[in-house]
């Protein structure tokens, strides 16, 4: 009888722990459920952000809109080897040393990929940060289900 009375007490331990864990967690980027706003700021600071978008959204935007950028944060490699037409390369590792120069219109919109979304996020987090105000993020070039140009 004493062992089940310490093994309910342990599960209540793990469970109110468990629970304190889940209220106290804590995430990298934070997102908007309403607008797909990803912001790497604390909860209650004005952070810059971008918008998270398919490859859908961003196709439909290129196909109605004129004055965007596709930017390709791939490697200068990995962009001869095939990338969205019209799109400009400036690796991720690039970012900061050269938007401000070849991106000049910080609100205009730009549209950020790479090859599976990991290196995009990085770089529109830094385009958000270096003042850009229309970023938006679609993830890889893997998941770009329409056509590519070598």
């Amino acid at each position: 009888m004493r062992l089940k009375n310490i093994k309910n007490g342990l599960l209540r331990v793990f469970a109110v722990s468990l629970a304190l864990c889940g209220l106290c967690a804590c995430t990298g980027g934070k997102t908007d459920s309403n607008a797909n706003t990803v912001s790497n700021t604390d909860a209650g600071k004005a952070e810059p952000a971008y918008i998270q978008i398919t490859a859908e959204e961003a196709k439909r935007l290129m196909d109605t809109q004129t004055d965007y950028i596709i930017l390709d944060v791939r490697t200068e490699e990995e962009f001869k080897e095939g990338h969205i037409a019209g799109a400009v390369c400036i690796p991720d590792t690039e970012i900061e040393t050269r938007a401000e120069k070849e991106l000049l219109n910080k609100n205009q919109l730009i549209l950020v990929y790479c090859r599976s979304g990991r290196r995009s996020k990085l770089a529109a987090t830094a385009l958000a940060n270096l003042g850009y105000t229309n970023v938006q993020e679609f993830g890889g070039i893997l998941s770009w289900p329409y056509e590519t140009v070598k």
